[in-house]
């Protein structure tokens, strides 16, 4: 303030010592009052008061009387220069709107943004940065929530006393919230799925997904090339399934939402984790979902065009079946599997004696645990360490009940279909006589054979 102020009292010594150069020549006749007033940069009128207060007073009469003078609005000296203490130890480094919106919330100061921001310019503590012009978008946002997530990773030292690690962020293009973030040692497929998991289990399935053309996420089959949409990854083949178009973005421009809300985060989670006294990466990840996610998304979500939402709610076993690495398998002689350096052992199952050389598949979540399937059905769960967890239960086999055939319906003639609907038993008719033989009740018939002997 000092400063500023030493620097308005030297403006305005050099404005008298003009003002008095130009009234000297004006009393010599050399200029008019328009001309002199012209030459200050002030009305004829202003002129003639100039000399009134010149003539009176001096150049004493000239001077400002508000310089000098402190105004009634101004912060006192006393918490400017406590908000200089806090800004060079708890808050250095931090954006001059970030740290106003602490002074606000947590040490109870009710200066504004700009007087803030002239004060730590003015005490060389902030650089004044010239003003941005604004950025041109090539594209507009998704009207509604759901139709398009991106997701990128940030690698930073995001704790102090932590190496470089990579921060997953699923977020909305239409509202710019983010859904999930976390920190992991290195970006791959696992941490893909964690947060298409988070993301699907709470809010559904959504209409796209943009990323960049990573090797989790696309096969390139030339540098820099365009994306191989026929041999697809572990992720592409997930997406697949579950019917979610898979974007891939050609450029850093091209993920420009992303890019921006990175340099955010970068900004202030880093900071806001330093301030909070977090060094490790399991109590951050809990710390940034139950405590800053709300608190940024309030402070940056923007309202989507449309009020409708293109999430698809989606059963939860079916999302986890989905999202998880998948590679198939043949059960070696002794009824197990080999899976990255781990002999998987199926347990005894009452469907079939054992499986060897069948054709299982073999999934791995993301919360670590893997399990074997055989066709739809699960046959084994183990934990990380290839151990069978304790829940696994062989499927009883149900015996199937015996359904009496269905009556054919094709039409019959009409004698077969006579004494199909009578139940009871028709009575047993009389046996015929012999054609040849004697009746049994004829007695003394005549013989014909024996009269042709006779005769």
């Amino acid at each position: 303030m000092g400063d500023r102020m030493s620097r308005a009292k030297c403006d305005e010594d050099r404005r008298m010592e003009k003002f008095r150069c130009v009234y000297e020549r004006w009393e010599r006749r050399e200029l008019s009052q328009s001309e002199a007033a012209e030459i200050l940069g002030r009305s004829e009128r202003q002129f003639r008061r100039y000399i009134d207060l010149y003539e009176q007073d001096g150049l004493v009469g000239l001077r400002d009387g508000r310089l000098g003078r402190v105004s009634g609005k101004a912060i006192p000296a006393d918490a400017v220069e406590r908000i200089l203490a806090l800004y060079r130890t708890a808050y250095q480094g931090w954006n001059v709107k970030h740290f106003h919106e602490h002074l606000v919330r947590d040490h109870g100061f009710t200066l504004s943004y700009s007087c803030l921001k002239g004060r730590l310019q003015a005490a060389n503590v902030v650089r004044s940065e010239r003003r941005k012009g604004e950025h041109r978008r090539k594209r507009e946002r998704k009207p509604c929530a759901g139709m398009m997530l991106h997701q990128d990773a940030s690698r930073e030292v995001w704790l102090e006393g932590q190496p470089k690690l990579d921060l997953i962020v699923t977020m909305d293009d239409a509202t710019s919230e983010i859904y999930s973030a976390f920190l992991v040692e290195e970006e791959d497929t696992m941490s893909t799925f964690r947060g298409l998991l988070e993301v699907t289990l709470a809010h559904g399935l959504p209409s796209s997904f943009y990323t960049d053309r990573g090797s989790h996420y696309f096969f390139t089959p030339e540098a820099g090339g365009k994306v191989d949409k026929e041999h697809l990854t572990q992720v592409g083949r997930a997406l697949a399934h579950l019917g979610v178009a898979h974007i891939a973005a050609y450029s850093p421009e091209a993920r420009g939402r992303s890019e921006r809300m990175f340099g955010t985060l970068q900004d202030r989670l880093i900071k806001e984790l330093a301030l909070a006294g977090i060094t490790d990466v399991e109590t951050a990840n809990t710390w940034i979902k139950a405590v800053y996610l709300p608190t940024h998304n309030t402070r940056f979500m923007v309202v989507p065009a449309l009020p409708d939402s293109a999430f698809v709610t989606v059963e939860a076993g079916y999302l986890t079946g989905a999202l998880c690495l998948q590679e198939e398998r043949t059960v070696g002689r002794d009824n197990t599997i080999a899976w990255n350096g781990l002999r998987l052992q199926i347990p005894e199952s009452p469907l079939r004696r054992h499986y060897v050389q069948a054709k299982v598949r073999v999934h791995s979540y993301p919360d670590g645990t893997l399990a074997v399937l055989h066709g739809p059905r699960v046959i084994g769960r183990y934990s990380g360490q290839g151990d069978l967890l304790a829940g696994t239960k062989p499927v009883p086999v149900v015996a199937k009940k015996k359904v009496p055939p269905a009556p054919s319906l094709a039409p019959r003639s009409a004698p077969s279909r006579r004494g199909l609907e009578a139940a009871e038993p028709a009575e047993r008719p009389e046996r015929r006589p012999t054609l040849t033989g004697p009746r049994r009740d004829a007695k003394e018939l005549p013989c014909q054979k024996a009269k042709r002997c006779a005769a």
